[in-house]
């Protein structure tokens, strides 16, 4: 008998039935779920010392060492308007690569690898989540009792702030 012909898995054959497998990393903020595309995520760290650099929007949390690289460090909830909470044990930066450049993102906590058919991503409803701008929005993600806010981060900045990211 032939392997050629049997799924590697079953996650796989569903794939195929269904669109595009795709994985994601759910982040949580503000006691929603958060999703975005893994291969954007570089690396999830604790949250280090952060040196505060004067002239920035109010988002900006300020700037890290993170072995030679000084990168950004973005406050999500900050960006997105929500209340500001005491950092804690779970709170974590996920340094990602949007367009090229490396930028920390402050979440709540990290949950968890996911993987998706790209056919389970739906477009989002006009009132998703308050303080998210829209376009920043890529889909829903609706599975059973949890709803996934997929983000587009290319779409969360302006070209003119990208460029002040890219100068720190």
């Amino acid at each position: 008998m032939s392997n050629a012909l049997v799924p590697m898995n079953a996650n796989e054959a569903r794939a195929g039935d269904h669109g595009e497998l795709i994985q994601l990393v759910s982040f949580n903020l503000d006691n929603e779920e958060y999703g975005v595309d893994v291969l954007k995520v570089r690396e999830i760290i604790r949250m280090p010392s952060i040196t505060r650099v004067p002239n920035t929007p109010h988002y900006v949390e300020g700037v890290i060492n993170l072995r030679g690289k000084v990168i950004p460090i973005i406050n999500m909830r900050r960006r997105f308007g929500l209340v500001e909470v005491e950092y804690d044990k779970q709170t974590r930066i996920m340094v990602m690569d949007v367009e090229g450049e490396l930028m920390g993102f402050i979440v709540d906590a990290v949950s968890e690898v996911i993987r998706i058919s790209s056919s389970e991503i739906q477009p989002s409803p006009a009132v998703v989540t308050s303080g998210i701008d829209q376009e920043c929005i890529a889909g829903v993600i609706n599975q059973a009792e949890r709803l996934l806010v997929l983000l587009d981060l290319q779409k969360m900045f302006s070209q003119d702030e990208r460029q002040l990211f890219s100068t720190m």
